[in-house]
């Protein structure tokens, strides 16, 4: 089967200008051009559409999600990636719902307020089950000890110094500076500092830090931060940690 680009458009709930841009920039591209230049699209192009969409609401600019999509070859293991990742989000903001609307009734209600129910969907801990799948329960449990070791001035010192790095990075690429630049790796150096901080003094070896630095793209929720900061920031981040990488470790 295949739809005109009207129908795509109306389905999708965007313009057919857009549809028309995502073509000229090679992200989806129609299945065949019909009489009086009319695009149609195939079931193909409908699911790679629906990626797009879905990485669009996570925030990541077109260039991260054309990176993105010719990453992962595996269509159907790419949407079961993100729709763990949907239901995640489902559910942390479904606690989120839960526990503003349990501070309003008792605010209302004049009854006492709970930490653990006013804060609930709000802690780094929702990561707990994913962070134990890909480096252990140690990993888990060692990081855990740590943030929680943390004051309050020390995690906001922590948070911003990554927040002053992304910045950086982003003015780097805006300035047209090329990973492997002095400047880019200077911040580069940083970074890897921030993250050794973070894994508690342990000193990522160069696999492992290019593969974080993959990661910053491969994951939509990376992706979207970093690309907060300018389309394209998460992708020249681990451009620039792969050189450090090869170069320093």
């Amino acid at each position: 089967m295949e739809w005109s680009i009207q129908e795509i458009a109306r389905s999708a709930g965007t313009t057919s200008r857009t549809l028309r841009h995502y073509d000229a920039i090679g992200l989806l591209r129609p299945s065949r051009v019909g009489h009086g230049g009319i695009r149609y699209y195939d079931e193909r192009a409908l699911v790679r559409l629906q990626r797009i969409l879905l990485l669009r609401e996570l925030g990541l600019g077109l260039a991260a999600i054309s990176d993105a999509l010719d990453g992962q070859r595996d269509t159907a293991a790419a949407l079961r990636t993100h729709l763990k990742l949907l239901e995640q989000e489902r559910e942390r903001l479904g606690r989120q719902i839960e526990s503003v609307r349990t501070t309003l009734t008792k605010l209302e209600g004049g009854e006492p307020l709970m930490p653990d129910e006013v804060l609930d969907g709000f802690d780094h801990t929702r990561y707990k089950d994913e962070v134990i799948e890909r480096w252990g329960r140690d990993a888990y449990e060692k990081g855990d000890r740590w943030w929680r070791s943390l004051s309050e001035d020390e995690k906001k010192e922590f948070m911003r110094r990554q927040a002053d790095i992304a910045a950086d990075f982003a003015r780097a690429h805006q300035a047209g500076l090329a990973p492997d630049s002095d400047e880019a790796q200077a911040i580069t150096r940083r970074h890897y500092e921030w993250v050794a901080l973070g894994w508690q003094g342990r000193r990522p070896t160069a696999e492992q830090f290019a593969g974080l630095g993959r990661m910053y793209v491969d994951d939509p929720r990376f992706a979207a931060g970093y690309d907060r900061h300018g389309e394209g920031t998460a992708a020249y981040i681990r451009d620039a940690m792969s050189v450090y990488a090869e170069r320093e470790l």
